[in-house]
């Protein structure tokens, strides 16, 4: 992704949905104005997703998610339609690509069934009506992908599914004054990108400026210096939650702390339930199954967050051999009830719709659901000082 670029994570999921054959890639191609998905008239031609980001007007930047058909056969039909229904828990709106020679097939109404289960709006295509003629659809309209034939008509539909205005809530602008100082604490070290800021931090820098307050950077082993020089207090220091113990000593007390973690999953809509889940940590016992979660796929460190601190850090805190699994990227359990505690990142490569989802499974399954920078904070025992700045909180702390 480059700088300038809107995260994939902040854009509208748009999923194609449909049987093999009905012209699903055909419509995408139509839709987006460009080659995106192969097209032949051999059935299963598209075998995996495929994502594209744009600006699809009016919606503005989009994700445009091509699936594989939803009849496939064999066992890799039914890992490719497993695939096409972990899209759903990521899709903000669906088109249902229906072959017009043929109408809507049980196949097609168990796609609609399953964007109801979801509640995800949904408009119905019925392709290839430059060979069935115009029709009126109460759940959809006619188009030809081959001849472009009310294509304009469908993205207008597509634009009303989903609003797009400005999202109400911030990362942490709406915490800050005009001219408030923040004080932002990134370590450089192996785990840290080449040449790049990850995007909690870039977005959290944004979000700052836009409020008219004022961004310093400073890595942790600097954080204690700069305090002393600059005269002023700062109006919230934000760490990455790995520095949090060390910045927790190096910040004064009658300075607000924080974690970028902390402040993404209150973004992301579940740090209530963040703050409830870390209870469970004092509990765990020997054997007990603690899920590790991250959004992203970034290549392992020797010493990475997921895969090797937080599990050193839960065997230190709860003195309990644990048995620990870790997930990346977009896979994730269809069944998690085996665990005791699930640890997620902050989520920020994840759209809304899907961090949703996975917090939901676990409210379902009653597993204990927490982020990073919570969990840490609550090991480290300054779980309380990281609320602070978030007083409505303070009553769920453990």
């Amino acid at each position: 992704m480059g700088l300038n670029e809107t995260p994939s994570s902040e854009r509208v999921h748009i999923g194609f949905f449909g049987r093999r054959n009905a012209g699903k890639s055909s419509v995408v191609n139509a839709v987006t104005g460009q080659e995106l998905s192969v097209v032949s008239d051999v059935k299963g031609t598209t075998t995996d997703p495929v994502y594209k980001s744009m600006e699809l007007l009016p919606m503005g930047p989009v994700v445009i998610i091509d699936t594989p058909g939803f009849d496939d056969e064999g066992a890799l039909g039914e890992m490719r339609v497993r695939k096409t229904k972990q899209i759903l828990n990521r899709a903000d709106c669906a088109v249902l690509v229906v072959d017009g020679t043929l109408g809507k097939t049980e196949m097609d109404e168990e796609l609609i069934g399953l964007f109801q289960e979801k509640k995800i709006p949904y408009v119905v295509a019925y392709n290839k009506c430059d060979q069935t003629g115009s029709q009126e659809y109460s759940d959809g309209l006619v188009v030809s992908a081959t001849e472009g034939m009310f294509i304009h008509k469908l993205k207008e539909r597509i634009g009303a599914l989903v609003n797009t205005g400005d999202a109400k809530m911030k990362i942490v602008g709406d915490l800050l004054k005009p001219l408030d100082l923040v004080v932002l604490v990134i370590p450089i070290d192996t785990a840290a990108p080449k040449g790049r800021l990850i995007l909690p931090q870039q977005q959290t820098i944004r979000d700052i400026l836009e409020a008219g307050a004022v961004a310093i950077s400073v890595r942790d082993t600097e954080l204690k210096d700069t305090l002393h020089r600059l005269g002023t207090k700062p109006a919230l220091v934000i760490t990455d939650s790995q520095a949090f113990e060390q910045v927790n000593k190096d910040t004064p007390e009658d300075i607000l702390l924080t974690s970028f973690s902390i402040l993404m999953a209150r973004y992301k809509g579940f740090l209530a339930d963040a703050v409830k889940g870390v209870s469970v940590i004092p509990e765990l016992k020997d054997g007990d199954k603690v899920l590790i979660s991250e959004g992203c796929t970034h290549h392992r460190q020797c010493d990475d967050i997921g895969t090797v601190k937080l599990p050193r850090w839960l065997k230190e805190s709860t003195g309990k051999e644990l048995v620990i699994e870790t997930t990346s990227g977009r896979e994730f359990p269809d069944d998690i009830s085996s665990y005791r505690l699930i640890i997620h990142c902050g989520g920020c490569m994840l759209n809304e719709r899907e961090m949703e989802y996975r917090r939901k499974c676990a409210a379902d399954a009653g597993v204990a659901f927490t982020n990073y920078g919570t969990a840490i904070a609550f090991m480290k025992g300054i779980l309380k000082r990281s609320l602070m700045v978030l007083p409505d909180l303070e009553h769920l702390i453990p």
